[in-house]
């Protein structure tokens, strides 16, 4: 992987470019001190991220396809007076399409079966009936499973924050830590800040609270535009922010370290509290998990909230939040909406923690949603129409496909259903009239040449 790793890097960096000739086998087992299966293993490694091909008798090459590397999408510009409706129709019949086992669910928002550890999560579910009184059937602790919550006090630390378990409170998966954030914060009618496009999940339980939603330019590398953020909370009553910082839905932007400090000071000086995604910062694809909001709040006004629904288990649906000076809030809002703790998959989560696996796992997830982020871009730079831009994200489980503003994504989307594939529609991630050429695309299915194929039919479609 260090090997692999290095090449990776000067293809990045353009000391290797489409179409250089990689050193043989030979060459990297003396200067490296390898073996021939180490060596060969650390090409098939680049092989399988499409960064690098081989050629019959010839070696191994920098893989032609990155001279087709596609732009990326464009800044969103979202009127700042504009608050119109959740296509919910629309996302309903999304929904539904993922159901059928059938379907080339491109559409899906978590890794795939396939890449989850089941086996051992359901030894940890067994492990679980035997150490809790009445096998898991008794009610647990309102603030949840007090193990769970010191292991992810311990990882706040990489991520530059200092938790204790006291600081957490668990949920029911991350958008419902969110949900309690919102109720706590606003009341019907307040006006919230977002990023565009953002989460058809997260537009669907604002207005659910009748709220008014900000959409703000928002940067496909980048995230939310900052001086916007500043313009708006200057001019406008604002109550709360909500940011995906790590990695967001849809886009895969991720906000430099200066930005999420700037936002918090942001925060700070208007009083304003800051709800903050990170649900998927674990799937990072860089050497180290990037930092969060939280890490650089010092009044308690960001309240952080994440899960393990995108990266071990979605449907056990164990999350929690980092609510700061709103901690009480949140407990009382838990005490009526849940009164309890899902005992039985927060203990199994707990065991999965405390026995190191969930590292060693991430590790694998993360090289392999890497590799397959960089397939997908091959095939669509290879496949789709000109004119085509795509987001390149350094974590996370989608890529955010722009196409030329005479496609519809929505009826690409009724038409790509006919024949087995399910797309996410870019007017699902926004309440404006746009992204309608836009779709989300999840890498999160294993790659194979049948995936190829598939891809090579949706642009099929599309042309």
């Amino acid at each position: 992987l260090k090997i692999a790793d290095l090449i990776e890097l000067q293809i990045q960096n353009g000391v290797l470019t489409s179409g250089d000739k990689l050193p043989s086998i030979r060459a990297i087992c003396k200067e490296n001190n390898v073996s021939m299966s180490t060596a060969q293993l650390a090409y098939s490694t680049l092989v399988d991220k499409s960064l690098i091909e081989a050629r019959s008798k010839s070696g191994y090459y920098v893989s032609n396809w990155l001279n087709k590397s596609l732009d990326l999408p464009q800044t969103s510009n979202p009127s700042l007076d504009y608050n119109g409706k959740t296509a919910d129709d629309l996302v309903a019949k999304v929904f539904d399409s993922q159901r059928d086992t059938k379907t080339t669910r491109l559409s899906y928002g978590a890794p795939a079966n396939e890449f989850l550890p089941i086996s051992q999560l359901n030894k940890a579910i067994i492990q679980s009936m035997k150490d809790l009184n009445g096998s898991g059937t008794e009610k647990g602790k309102v603030a949840g499973n007090v193990n769970l919550r010191k292991y992810i006090a311990r990882k706040s630390y990489n991520m530059g924050a200092s938790l204790t378990d006291k600081d957490i409170v668990t949920t029911a998966g991350c958008l419902n830590a969110t949900a309690y954030c919102l109720m706590a914060l606003t009341n019907k009618g307040d006006t919230i800040v977002v990023e565009s496009p953002v989460f058809f999940g997260l537009l669907q339980l604002f207005q659910s609270l009748g709220l008014n939603v900000l959409e703000l330019p928002t940067n496909a590398k980048t995230g939310i535009e900052i001086d916007a953020l500043k313009k708006v909370l200057s001019t406008k009553k604002v109550k709360a922010c909500v940011l995906v910082s790590n990695f967001s839905n849809p886009l895969g932007s991720c906000m430099p370290d200066e930005h999420k400090q700037e936002v918090v000071k942001l925060m700070s000086h208007y009083h304003i509290p800051l709800i903050e995604d990170d649900i998927y910062g674990d799937l990072y694809f860089g050497d180290s998990r990037p930092k969060t909001c939280k890490s650089f709040d010092e009044e308690g006004l960001v309240l952080w909230c994440s899960s393990v629904s995108k990266t071990l288990a979605p449907g056990y649906r164990v999350g929690w939040v980092a609510p700061g000076k709103f901690k009480e809030d949140i407990i009382r809002l838990k005490m009526i909406h849940a009164n309890s703790s899902t005992t039985l998959t927060e203990q199994a989560i707990t065991i999965f923690f405390e026995t190191g696996r969930y590292e060693s796992y991430l590790r694998k997830l993360r090289r392999e949603l890497h590799a397959n982020s960089l397939q997908y871009s091959r095939a669509l730079a290879e496949y789709f129409p000109e004119g085509t831009k795509i987001s390149r994200p350094q974590g996370s489980l989608y890529l955010w496909v722009e196409l030329r503003k005479e496609f519809n994504t929505v009826e690409l989307f009724e038409r790509a259903l006919k024949h087995n594939i399910s797309i996410a529609p870019g007017k699902i991630f926004t309440l404006q009239n746009h992204f309608n050429n836009c779709m989300r695309l999840s890498y999160g299915i294993p790659w194979s040449d049948w995936l190829n194929n598939r891809l090579k039919l949706l642009a099929q479609l599309i042309k």
